[in-house]
């Protein structure tokens, strides 16, 4: 077989894997960001559910513990 064929196949791959590697790189970015952003808005949604549940005794007339 001839090398510079195999040559230019090489670096077709090389190009190829390169360019694989960054889009990978970019999704797992963009995955940490995302679990970042969930995590805050799940302390959030806590935080507003505790709220809530020390409101709700207080509107019924009933003391908070």
């Amino acid at each position: 077989m001839d090398p510079a064929i195999l040559e230019a196949r090489l670096a077709g791959l090389k190009g190829e894997f390169s360019s694989g590697q960054r889009l990978l790189a970019e999704h797992e970015a963009k995955a940490a960001a995302l679990r970042e952003q969930l995590l805050r808005i799940s302390g959030a949604m806590r935080v507003l559910t505790e709220l809530l549940g020390e409101q709700a005794p207080a509107e019924a007339g009933t003391p908070s513990p």
